[in-house]
């Protein structure tokens, strides 16, 4: 217990305030339980130390946070410790602190918020609110601070809560609804303000071009701040950029530097970009297709007319999973883990693509769990058996890979289900049926998945794992003996 919990270690010594914090307070030390388990998605630790009689749930998070979890699938980060959760619990009526507080408010009007959810309190309370309220306050030694500082200070926990401290259902990975939902700054401003900070830099001394344009993460930023400021006085710097993307293997990255240069229409930077192709000539991909001109004549035409379809300048137009990426290119990882993970929460049936794009973005960075469910909710969504294999089989890896060999087996089956038996009658002749190749995965996976079952002690698992791979067929329907 460090000094700014000390209210904790008096609660739990002090069986009088304890009663008091519990009702009418809703700081209950008696109900540290949830009605699910939780996780943070960060990995760091959470412990229960006391719940509401709504169902709600304070745990202490390893840094010393307190975190509310509330019994219909809310959260929110209450304080940067229980000392000052408890001030901000105490000093304000029950839910205010959450749920109506508002720190643009003047004065006057939070004091008749607050003295409003009072005498609500009030009227169910037997004793005096006030003057309990001062009574914990002081048994505990915490302060009874003004309305204002309360306000400011809730509202920049409510701030903090994400991506840090994103909260998810154990079991399912479900995302925790962040509660109240107040304005944030959108993900491309977070993603973009280092890559403004540097373009600045680079736009009043030529001497920091070679260290920023060197390194992949803030060279793909400053491109991207570039892209939405765009300036006439910028080419010397955005032909820097050009020449340096040239030489890495992202075509995508040259093609947007490409068009950045082009839109200016200097002829001379259309045999910049044909000059480079030649050097580069795996860089042809980022233009085979979108009629690159052969001369300088239409050159500038070309550059805007991909740049309205690809690119464009409005960044609340970028999908949010593009952004999350660039995030993870940064090494701002918890930011791109917590985009990545509400996006595969809210996805449904109509986004294969983006449950299809999640599942290596996830395992990138470690998240095997979840990218394993990104992949299986897109196998479900497969019409053709070699589409739903290939889907089966890399959720069957990641989740072995995650350490669950039992959930890594249910996605092997299914996936040597749908070898043997296909997908049903219902579903029209196969125009991509499984392979011999995906054949030949199934079985070097039964073989990996039986392994990790006998060093995670599960010889009964591993023993129906070796007895499937024995039922495999020697080929394909599609590709039978001679």
């Amino acid at each position: 217990m460090t000094h700014r919990d000390r209210s904790l270690h008096l609660l739990r010594a002090r069986p009088d305030l304890a009663a008091l914090a519990a009702y009418p307070f809703g700081f209950d030390i008696e109900r540290a339980y949830h009605v699910e388990e939780v996780e943070l998605a960060s990995g760091a630790s959470l412990t229960p130390i006391a719940g509401t009689d709504t169902g709600g749930t304070y745990f202490l998070c390893e840094g010393g946070e307190v975190l509310h979890a509330g019994s219909e699938g809310e959260y929110a980060l209450v304080g940067d410790s229980v000392d000052e959760a408890l001030e901000h619990l105490v000093g304000l009526p029950a839910g205010l602190w959450y749920e109506r507080i508002d720190p643009a408010l003047s004065g006057p009007e939070l004091a008749a918020l607050v003295a409003e959810g009072d005498e609500e309190e009030q009227e169910y309370y037997e004793g005096s609110l006030a003057d309990d309220r001062a009574r914990l306050l002081a048994g505990l030694g915490l302060r009874q601070l003004p309305v204002a500082e309360l306000a400011e200070r809730v509202t920049r926990a409510l701030l903090r809560t994400e991506p840090e401290f994103l909260l998810l259902n154990a079991a399912e990975g479900g995302v925790y609804r962040l509660s109240p939902d107040l304005p944030r700054p959108p993900i491309w401003e977070t993603v973009l303000a280092p890559g403004r900070a540097d373009l600045n830099r680079m736009r009043a001394d030529e001497d920091c071009w070679a260290e920023v344009l060197a390194d992949d993460g803030r060279r793909a930023t400053v491109a991207g701040a570039a892209r939405f400021d765009r300036r006439k006085a910028d080419l010397p710097l955005l032909r820097a950029l050009l020449r340096r993307t040239a030489e890495e293997d992202g075509t995508w990255d040259f093609l947007q530097a490409a068009v950045l240069v082009g839109v200016h229409g200097d002829p001379a930077d259309h045999a910049l970009v044909r000059a480079l192709l030649e050097a580069e000539p795996h860089q042809r991909a980022a233009v085979d297709g979108l009629g690159f001109p052969e001369d300088a004549a239409g050159w500038e035409a070309w550059a805007r007319a991909v740049d309205e379809a690809e690119f464009g300048d409005a960044p609340d137009r970028v999908p949010e999973l593009d952004w999350a990426r660039l995030a993870a290119f940064q090494g701002q990882e918890q930011l791109a883990r917590a985009t990545f993970l509400k996006l595969l929460a809210g996805a449904g049936p109509a986004d294969g693509s983006l449950l299809r794009a999640l599942g290596p973005e996830l395992a990138e960075l470690g998240e095997f769990r979840h990218a394993a469910r990104a992949w299986r909710w897109y196998a479900s969504l497969q019409d053709e058996p070699g589409d739903r294999v290939a889907a089966l089989l890399h959720a069957a890896e990641l989740e072995r890979r995650a350490g669950r060999p039992e959930a890594a087996w249910d996605s092997l089956h299914r996936a040597a289900t749908v070898l043997t038996d296909g997908l049903g009658p219902h579903f029209p002749p196969p125009t991509r049926p499984v392979t011999q190749d995906q054949l030949a995965a199934v079985r070097e996976e039964h073989t990996a998945l039986a392994h990790a079952a006998e060093r995670a002690e599960l010889p009964a698992l591993s023993e129906r794992i070796r007895t499937s791979a024995k039922s495999l067929p020697p080929t394909t329907p599609a590709h039978p003996e001679p």
